[in-house]
């Protein structure tokens, strides 16, 4: 949905965020305001709106929809996914719920699945009708003429499907742009740097220039753009994956699209081939229940393997906020047998952070140091956040006395209380697999992060 920027709906955006700062705990005004940035295309605010309002209501079904939509209009199917599952569960769930479950269903190829939310969804109010999906679900469809009926996908089809090809990244950003993180660029740099920079090396020990390295911890930590800065620092090809680019509705082209990213990466190496939100892809095969999802891991390992084609320079990063969904194959030696945890920044790193967010920004002499004290947990993102809300009280104190000043350590000190570190759901979950579900060891460094 695109944003309505119209000077009535401004206004009308700023008296809300007005009220707002006059009661904060309204929790009914609150969720009134993120869905009109919602409606407004404006999901990433309306995000941060509705992760507010389940911090005082955590119970609330009407704000936990709304987070699941701010997802998906971010594009975030995975966790839309997450929320709408646990919602659909609830006998008392409205038409809009099912709908979306439908929809979300859809988009990770269980089209039987999505077509039975989408008749629950219809059945309850018939005023959700979305011909759209119902079309490309098969209801109603001619078995004669249609590749999907009902839900049923047809195995074969007439004609060539088109190509998945991503475009080939050159990123001009490197390790000195990447706030922190030094025990994660070390990991990175044995493994993917070294091998390519010193290959002589590395081949008289008979080690293959390749491989790949897991990144896990919280959202908003920085993987994604470390990835990049990887490619940047090899000078190499960057291709970042999304969980759209590979999943198909039709049988047997999932698999097809995964194999043509690996073959778009051989063809160009060296090439970082990143996978974003890879749980998403390779999910425990335990936890499946349709076939397609299973014949997809398969595949996906036999391209990490390199058995029939070789994978000698292509260098395969993946980032996950849930490793415990990964299927374990994916850990085996020559796949994933580096898994590196991406923790909330350190006190330098948040400083560091910080500088870079503000560079640029008309400031007043800053002690960067102390504000990163008050930002312990923060993410990179929540950093971000933090120097938006700064700069948004200094427009608002501009556009009223027409004199726009700098920023001061004290504007950011107060953006910070007002900011919560995003990091703490995750590590709420995360604490349960490492002290129950932690075997070899694999989650030690949560343990550590958390002192348990």
């Amino acid at each position: 949905m695109s944003a309505d920027n119209s000077p009535a709906n401004d206004e009308a955006l700023q008296a809300l965020r007005e009220a707002l700062r006059a009661s904060p705990n309204n929790i009914a005004l609150r969720q009134h305001f993120a869905e009109m940035l919602l409606s407004h295309g404006l999901a990433e605010e309306a995000e941060k709106e509705f992760r507010e309002g389940l911090g005082l209501a955590p119970n609330s079904l009407g704000l936990k929809f709304g987070l699941a939509r701010s997802f998906y209009q971010q594009g975030k199917q995975n966790h839309a996914l997450v929320i709408i599952e646990d919602l659909a569960r609830n006998p008392g769930s409205s038409a809009r719920v099912y709908l979306l479950h439908a929809r979300l269903l859809a988009g990770i190829g269980e089209i039987e699945k999505a077509v039975s939310e989408y008749r629950r969804a219809v059945e309850l109010d018939k005023s959700v009708t979305d011909t759209e999906l119902a079309a490309r679900l098969g209801i109603g469809a001619d078995e004669r003429e249609s590749e999907v009926v009902e839900g049923k996908v047809r195995a074969a089809w007439d004609e060539e499907p088109e190509r998945v090809e991503r475009e080939i990244e050159r990123p001009k950003i490197t390790f000195k742009d990447v706030g922190g993180m030094e025990r994660v660029k070390e990991e990175i740099r044995l493994k993917i740097i070294h091998p390519l920079t010193h290959p002589e090396i590395y081949k008289a020990y008979g080690k293959p220039i390749g491989g790949g390295i897991l990144m896990y911890g919280p959202p908003g930590c920085g993987k994604t753009y470390l990835a990049r800065a990887t490619a940047g620092e090899i000078k190499a090809g960057f291709i970042s994956v999304g969980i759209n680019d590979v999943l198909d509705m039709w049988i047997g082209r999932s698999e097809r699209n995964l194999h043509e990213l690996f073959e778009q990466a051989r063809n160009h190496k060296p090439c970082v081939l990143f996978f974003d939100e890879v749980d998403a892809l390779g999910a425990s095969r335990g936890d499946m229940r349709q076939h397609a999802g299973r014949q997809l891991i398969n595949q996906f390992l036999a391209e990490m393997d390199g058995v029939q084609y070789s994978n000698e320079g292509v260098l395969i990063l993946a980032a996950t906020n849930a490793p415990w969904h990964l299927d374990s194959a994916f850990r085996r030696p020559g796949r994933f047998d580096r898994i590196v945890f991406v923790p909330p920044p350190d006190a330098g790193a948040r400083a560091t952070i910080l500088r870079l967010q503000t560079r640029g920004k008309p400031l007043e002499e800053i002690d960067y140091d102390h504000l990163a004290k008050k930002c312990e947990n923060f993410s990179g993102a929540d950093l971000k956040a933090l120097v938006d809300i700064a700069i948004e009280k200094k427009l608002q104190e501009a556009m009223k006395t027409g004199t726009p000043k700098p920023l001061t350590t004290k504007d950011l000190a107060g953006a910070a209380a007002q900011q919560r570190p995003t990091t703490k759901e995750w590590f709420a979950t995360a604490r349960n697999y490492a002290l129950y579900s932690n075997q070899g060891g694999i989650y030690d460094d949560i343990l550590q992060f958390l002192k348990l």
